[in-house]
């Protein structure tokens, strides 16, 4: 067993002006996104020779950024707390108090590119299936914020478990599974790597897309029975969590898109 070391959420501190941790993963994970854009369309050809540019990634990080945050934050007031924020409606707009849910950005992201593909004139899918790939370091870096802040963490596990962690931030201080890392671990990196292999090669027109979804929904679900539940919300129906109950539209469109999506081999 182990402690969390109760990190301080503020990374630099320059006299009035406080850099948190979880805006620096933000960084980052924006960073990544137009790092591993521009390296895709520099060295894969089927990627290049669809008209794919540094510029258009550009445009997907602009408004990827304000789906992200529209989306996360609308996701969670009207997943998570839709009778408080009813009540409160001018606290809705107030992400600094925190909130914000991935199912709900993932969402906001969808529309964005949708706009991003209208505007380029660029197939919607398409769309999809070149950011997908990009997207699995973004949300390790917030999962690696989550645990930084000691926030999120897992449910009560054996005091004698390898992976038997306190976290000082819990009111009970009993042992927990360090579940923003199992995240860390499978929707971020093993995603990624799975995705970007995948995606190396030309694939059918939602197919990568269908991928990121299954392998998203299913990482999802598998780590919300080591994560604790929301304590205003606690288990649903089934006793799965409100994150088990949202993946599974996602685990359904993702096997929609592996089956169903168009036969010939697109170049893009």
């Amino acid at each position: 067993m182990w402690v969390h070391p109760n990190f301080d959420p503020v990374a630099v501190s320059l006299g009035p002006l406080a850099i948190r941790w979880y805006g620096l993963m933000y960084l980052c994970a924006f960073a990544g996104f137009l790092l591993l854009g521009r390296y895709r369309i520099r060295t894969q050809a089927h990627v290049r020779s669809a008209g794919w540019t540094a510029e258009l990634v550009d445009d997907l990080l602009f408004y990827g950024v304000v789906g992200v945050i529209v989306g996360g934050r609308l996701g969670y007031v009207l997943f998570y707390k839709p009778a408080y924020y009813l009540a409160h409606l001018s606290e809705i707009p107030a992400v600094w108090q925190g909130g914000m849910a991935f199912h709900g950005g993932f969402l906001g992201v969808l529309a964005a590119m949708w706009w991003v593909g209208r505007k380029h004139g660029k197939a919607w899918l398409d769309v999809i299936d070149f950011i997908a790939p990009l997207v699995p370091l973004g949300l390790a870096f917030g999962r690696l914020g989550n645990f930084i802040n000691g926030e999120l963490w897992g449910r009560v596990t054996d005091v004698g478990a390898p992976w038997a962690t306190i976290f000082p931030q819990a009111p009970d201080r009993l042992p927990r599974h360090p579940s923003q890392l199992y995240q860390f671990a499978l929707e971020g990196l093993a995603l990624f790597v799975l995705l970007w292999w995948f995606a190396a090669q030309p694939r059918r027109r939602g197919a990568v897309a269908g991928v990121f979804l299954v392998g998203y929904g299913l990482c999802r679900f598998a780590v919300e029975f080591a994560r604790e539940p929301d304590s205003f919300l606690g288990l649903l129906s089934f006793n799965l969590s409100m994150g088990q109950w949202l993946s599974i539209p996602m685990l359904a469109a993702g096997a929609f898109l592996l089956v169903y999506s168009g036969r010939e081999v697109r170049k893009a």
